[in-house]
């Protein structure tokens, strides 16, 4: 059995687990990612956690085959340069190279959302022509995979649908635009739409939560508080009026939503399916499945272990 290693860095955490080749995660662990500490701290946690799951599994990173790392951000796979990341400050840094020559083990780098649409369609075992992934998390990414191959652009920097423009002149985003669909999509949006909800309604039973997370809204409204179901509502509409515009371009054949907020399963997906087969082009031909991813945060490790 051949073993690989994953790492899923994200703006919140970085997740790194060692996986076998059928894509079973064997051991898994994960730190905050504390970017204010700077990029030479994030490449030095990143290998001491591949050191640690290794060693609890009780093997080494030696006894490993390869090491795959999804970076949120533009990324050279030829170079393995991360050239621009908005929410990491990685700015035309050879990730591949500081990681390789510290650990001895071939490393490959790619774009964190295009490794979890990869650990997605091995795990669907999918036969779709044409797949996309879109994770809402801190931010909001996308991996687009046609006829078997991870489709961004002929320079790397495709696929960054968290930056389309959903409202103009909207809220200022940290890639330098306003408006951008993560900024009301991305679980990050749902706490900050949370947050300003308690505020403006300081006797909906969320103000009695102690963290404010992703969760809250959901957990509120099924105990139904109006306040909660209000937030949702308007948050199922901003991630399914992305999602329609992606839809619009691509008629992919299949689509996964995942990242956190997509453990709130069916019930979620089911009102953002609604939304988007009432209001996207297509009037007459076969729609897009639209569906609950299966890995959840798992995605993006096992799709960077094994791509």
């Amino acid at each position: 059995m051949k073993y690989f290693i994953g790492v899923d860095l994200g703006g919140t955490n970085i997740a790194v687990g060692l996986v076998n080749e059928d894509g079973k995660i064997l051991a898994k662990k994960s730190i905050p990612t504390n970017i204010e500490q700077g990029c030479n701290s994030i490449m030095e946690n990143i290998l001491k956690l591949c050191s640690d799951v290794c060693e609890i599994y009780g093997t080494s990173i030696d006894k490993t085959e390869k090491i795959g790392i999804g970076i949120p951000g533009t990324v050279s796979q030829k170079t393995g340069m991360v050239m621009y990341s908005c929410n990491l400050p990685l700015e035309k840094v050879n990730v591949r190279e500081i990681i390789s020559q510290k650990c001895n083990r071939s490393v490959t780098i790619l774009n964190d959302a295009d490794a979890a649409a990869y650990g997605e369609y091995i795990a669907a075992d999918s036969k779709a022509e044409s797949f996309i992934c879109i994770t809402l998390g801190t931010g909001i990414g996308a991996g687009i995979i046609i006829n078997n191959k991870i489709y961004n652009g002929f320079n790397g920097a495709g696929a960054e649908i968290g930056h389309i423009t959903l409202i103009k002149d909207g809220i200022q985003c940290s890639c330098g635009r306003n408006g951008c669909w993560e900024k009301y999509a991305s679980a990050s949006a749902l706490v900050s739409q949370t947050k300003e909800a308690i505020k403006r309604n300081p006797d909906s039973i969320m103000a009695k939560y102690k963290n404010i997370d992703g969760k809250t809204a959901f957990q509120a409204a099924k105990k139904d508080d109006l306040t909660a179901k209000e937030v949702l509502r308007k948050y199922i509409e901003y991630v399914a009026e992305g999602l329609v515009n992606v839809v619009n371009i691509f008629q992919p054949e299949q689509l996964v939503i995942g990242g956190g907020i997509s453990r709130e399963g069916e019930p979620f997906v089911s009102k953002v399916r609604e939304f988007v087969y009432k209001y996207d082009y297509n009037r007459y031909m076969n729609k897009t499945k639209i569906s609950v991813a299966t890995l959840f945060n798992d995605a993006g490790i096992i799709g960077a272990a094994l791509y």
